[in-house]
């Protein structure tokens, strides 16, 4: 599930009504299926809300926002892409046509409010992602365990593959080591993937996209989350892993340093370094007293991500005050 459905479920609950798309898995029709709804609900429409990606999903936004702007339609981008800082600089001009264009920019991170503040933009607001904190119960690790839990989608920016290097490295000194990766299937790094762990008869089970209840209870059985992208803003499955008391080893790229802070309420390391990483995972194995201290850390920083908290923000955004 997308961020801004997640969002849209928080919000409707708040008494905004919602209209979303799409759900269509090929990218010409997804395209389309927005377009037509942005034209169909355009006299109903009051405000636009726009998940706003640093990849291929860019254009989405950008093509979205010209319509919006045709049919003299207030938007809102809501910035996600890891990479938009990169993008800010290679498409300057149509970055202005749809940030410039926009009624404000929702910045999820003080990562991307730097860098969009650093090319110049102004109409920019500060909302964090956020989860319904009441959903997630926290869970002490203790003994700790080599159990390792990955939730991304699987897309080549997000390096799956080093997860399974990792195990792999893992295994040597703790042979009982194991690792679930949960997220859909976005792009041939899958196949990368099962074809590597079937090639070392690694201990890794596939599991798919999972709804967000599932996962959340599928997590109960797991002690260290993983995090290896390459590119970043402020992953909502590091913030969930955090409620959880999942002790948090993550590349240190992005948004990731302004999330979190090494050595305080996880460990940070430099991104492709599987001995780095994997001596990340074995400091927690080997000091629990460091790894619980940085789990009860993590949980207090994560109740300035509750809904209760930040949606008094959206409340002030949507409502223009």
């Amino acid at each position: 599930m997308s961020t801004v459905e997640v969002l849209s479920g928080l919000l409707e609950a708040e008494g905004y009504t919602l209209v979303s798309g799409s759900s269509q898995k090929n990218p010409a029709l997804r395209l389309l299926d927005m377009l037509y709804r942005l034209i169909r609900y355009r006299s109903q429409t009051d405000l636009l809300l726009i998940d706003t990606y640093s990849t291929s999903a860019f254009w989405y936004a950008y093509v979205i926002s010209r319509l919006a702007c045709v049919l003299k339609l207030s938007y809102i981008p809501i910035l996600h892409g890891g990479n938009l800082p990169q993008r800010l600089k290679t498409h300057p001009r149509q970055c202005q046509q749809l940030f410039g264009r926009a009624k404000v920019n929702v910045a999820p991170s003080a990562y991307l409010m730097h860098h969009f503040q650093k090319a110049g933009y102004t109409n920019l607001k500060y909302i964090p992602n956020s989860i319904a904190l009441e959903h997630y119960t926290f869970k002490e690790r203790q003994p700790l365990q080599p159990r390792l839990l990955w939730v991304r989608s699987f897309a080549q920016i997000y390096n799956p593959l080093l997860a399974l290097q990792v195990l792999q490295e893992l295994l040597q000194t703790h042979p009982e080591a194991k690792l679930s990766m949960v997220g859909p299937f976005k792009d041939e790094s899958i196949d990368e993937c099962k074809a590597y762990a079937e090639a070392h008869q690694l201990p890794v089970t596939f599991t798919g996209g999972m709804s967000k209840s599932d996962w959340i209870s599928y997590a109960t059985d797991f002690d260290i989350f993983i995090n290896t992208t390459h590119v970043d803003n402020t992953p909502v499955s590091v913030i969930e892993a955090m409620a959880l008391g999942l002790p948090v080893v993550s590349t240190n790229v992005g948004g990731i340093p302004y999330l979190l802070d090494d050595k305080v309420d996880a460990l940070l390391v430099d991104p492709g370094n599987v001995a780095a990483f994997t001596k990340a995972i074995l400091k927690l194995l080997q000091h629990p007293d460091l790894a619980r201290q940085l789990s009860a850390t993590a949980q207090k920083k994560v109740e300035r991500f509750d809904w209760q908290v930040v949606k008094k923000e959206w409340n002030a955004v949507l409502r223009g005050e």
